[in-house]
């Protein structure tokens, strides 16, 4: 052998910034996330990061994200919550976790559809399941008549119309979300605010929170702006 063969062996520097990568478990399927979330920023600035080239921790090869689904963001603070999410980013800040839209009748989840003719539209390929509305692409709509907002049980919200089009699921309880505000986390009850009935369709971002630092007690909100409410997080699906 010739003398360059020998010798230490380095891995080669990586040609982006190294982001880690959180494997859970969503529906029937692994889902790869962005690790640490991207923030603490505006969602549109997160947004904007999670376009960027990244590189893989271990492969070292190129990788882009889109922004999650609110399911997917909640199946993300979900896993492991107690030791992650929450001290790292429901207690000091908050989860920008997706896009809704807020009407005259109720709530859609992951569109940034505001015209009422299109909206409706989408309520023609919905299957109704439970009092509301899931529709392909992770859509969902809940009509107000199927939750309650304002300070309530654990039980009351995630048997709720909202949280189960939040985590889009068939199911009679969003068992994701119950897990998160359950009593072991949060010893108050849950405060849900600007879910409110519009004039025309508003587009917001459902955000999630130790209540602005109230200790004891989970906030879910319905009026975040992209481009104004500073200091979220926000979850980015590898690509």
């Amino acid at each position: 052998m010739s003398e360059a063969e020998y010798g230490i062996i380095t891995q080669a520097k990586p040609q982006f910034p190294v982001r880690e990568l959180l494997v859970v478990p969503q529906k029937n399927w692994r889902l790869t996330l962005s690790f640490p979330a991207f923030g603490p920023s505006t969602y549109r600035n997160n947004l904007e990061k999670m376009k960027e080239t990244y590189s893989h921790p271990v492969t070292g090869e190129q990788m882009t994200f889109r922004p999650a689904q609110i399911s997917e963001s909640i199946s993300a603070v979900a896993y492991d919550f107690e030791h992650m999410a929450k001290p790292k980013i429901f207690d000091p800040r908050w989860l920008q976790a997706g896009y809704i839209v807020r009407t005259q009748d109720g709530v859609f989840t992951n569109t940034t559809e505001t015209d009422n003719i299109k909206l409706k539209q989408l309520l023609n390929r919905a299957e109704k399941v439970n009092g509301i509305y899931l529709i392909p692409s992770g859509i969902a709509f809940a009509p107000y008549e199927t939750f309650e907002t304002g300070v309530q049980d654990v039980d009351t919200f995630t048997q709720g119309g909202l949280a189960r089009a939040l985590e889009h699921t068939p199911e009679k309880t969003a068992v994701k979300l119950r897990e998160i505000g359950s009593p072991k986390h949060y010893k108050r009850r849950i405060n849900i605010w600007g879910f409110d009935p519009t004039g025309e369709p508003v587009q917001r971002i459902a955000s999630l929170d130790s209540y602005r630092g109230v200790d004891g007690r989970l906030g879910v909100g319905g009026d975040c702006r992209g481009d104004f409410n500073y200091g979220g997080f926000a979850f980015g699906v590898s690509k």
